[in-house]
């Protein structure tokens, strides 16, 4: 029998512009609780969430991605298990590590932040969010697809009728079908393009896909055309949020802001802190395969269980002064904070941990980098309040700044495409 407590509501409209008293709230007294709404266990410290991503013991799975992703996505790898997990992981994990990352597909980091950020250089003013963090991963994604630069609109409002179903906590239904329609439409325009790289591989991710093969087992067109759907939402998501978040984390703390800028090499630790502090995906479900003795009760076999990363990351009893943005504090471990042995939970533990991890990692680096070269005398824009928005997924949805206009970098100069 459950012991849990009947949850606060996190659809308010309080909860969604300022969920961290109520995180709070929860860890100290009811780490474990039944959110009527969702249908499901929330829970919120660390060593919870944190033993449901290892799940160590196979108390966990992720079948609830069978009705909350796979109707927009089809089915994709988070919902597989076992052999069939590992094979398909490992078809598609050389691409994002290792000499495929940095050899192939780290010019083209390169090259998408450049040309962002010479749409806008010179002005002295930009939108962080509108014209460049929603933008840079999914064209970057696209184009390591391989896929046309014509279509990259096509491709962000995809990627935002997916965010929007994903986030659809409430069930709006039109928000629902958008989602669904989506997916015809991603596989209307991917399969035959999928098809073609089979006949004729060239150097792109999508060939590599089309081509990778682990003793006899190859991915199908449907394996291949799910993935690519959440490889756009998941990988544009989590780093165009991350983006607008070190910055507006880093402006909000000026002397954080002139360190980094001062030693490039505290980008990783200004990001693993965001990860931390805002992360942008604040919660994830697994479903119970067993009754599980969390904190403050048993969550019953077949249950949905709602994992609070935000509030986890805030854990007093794992983390000193929880509640400060510090890129400096040591009770987070940088070297490890792009891997399964992360000690925050931001992009998950165990076997579903982030696949693209360092590729984040590598875009948050360069764009970073290039953005505060292209930004000198950074600045919020008068009257603004850098604020967060969102429940499911989390950051600022518009960051208007000014700085000292640039000219455009010369052909010559930069990394080579």
């Amino acid at each position: 029998m459950s012991t849990a407590h009947q949850a606060p509501d996190i659809l308010s409209p309080d909860f969604e512009a300022n969920p961290y008293p109520a995180y709070r709230l929860m860890r100290a007294t009811s780490p474990l609780l039944w959110h009527e709404a969702t249908k499901s266990y929330v829970i919120s410290r660390y060593e919870d969430v944190e033993r449901v991503f290892k799940d160590r013991n196979g108390e966990f799975t992720t079948e609830n991605y069978d009705w909350q992703i796979e109707p927009v996505h089809g089915r994709t790898i988070l919902q597989l298990s076992g052999r069939e997990h590992a094979v398909r992981r490992a078809l598609v994990a050389p691409a994002f590590r290792g000499s495929d990352l940095r050899e192939k597909f780290l010019p083209v980091i390169e090259r998408n932040s450049r040309e962002l950020i010479d749409g806008f250089r010179a002005t002295g003013s930009v939108d962080l969010v509108t014209d460049y963090a929603s933008r840079f991963p999914v064209n970057v994604i696209a184009d390591m697809l391989g896929l046309a630069t014509s279509d990259y609109d096509r491709f962000h409002g995809w990627y935002t009728t997916v965010i929007a179903f994903l986030g659809n906590l409430s069930g709006d239904p039109e928000v629902t079908r958008a989602g669904e329609r989506t997916r015809v439409e991603f596989a209307a325009y991917m399969l035959p393009i999928i098809q073609e790289r089979r006949k004729n591989p060239g150097d792109d991710l999508l060939s590599t896909l089309c081509t990778a093969e682990i003793d006899g087992v190859r991915m199908s067109d449907e394996d291949i055309k799910a993935f690519c759907s959440l490889l756009l939402a998941a990988g544009g998501e989590t780093t165009d949020k991350a983006i607008a978040s070190i910055f507006a984390n880093l402006l909000l703390h000026p002397e954080q802001l002139e360190a980094v800028r001062a030693d490039r090499t505290l980008i990783p630790r200004a990001f693993a802190e965001t990860l931390r502090y805002t992360p942008p995906v604040h919660m994830i479900m697994r479903q119970a395969a067993t009754d599980v003795e969390l904190s403050g009760g048993t969550v019953p076999a077949g249950a949905t269980v709602t994992c609070l990363i935000g509030a986890a990351n805030r854990d007093e009893n794992r983390y000193r002064d929880p509640d400060s943005f510090d890129i400096f504090r040591t009770d987070l471990t940088t070297t490890t904070a792009f891997s399964a042995a992360a000690d925050h939970l931001a992009f998950a533990l165990g076997r579903h941990f982030c696949v693209g991890a360092l590729l984040a990692k590598a875009e948050v680096e360069i764009g970073v980098g290039h953005l505060l070269d292209a930004m000198p005398g950074l600045r919020v824009a008068d009257g603004f309040d850098p604020v967060e928005h969102g429940v499911f997924t989390r950051g600022p949805q518009t960051l208007p700044l000014r700085f000292t206009p640039v000219p455009p970098a010369s052909p010559t100069s930069g990394a080579s495409d």
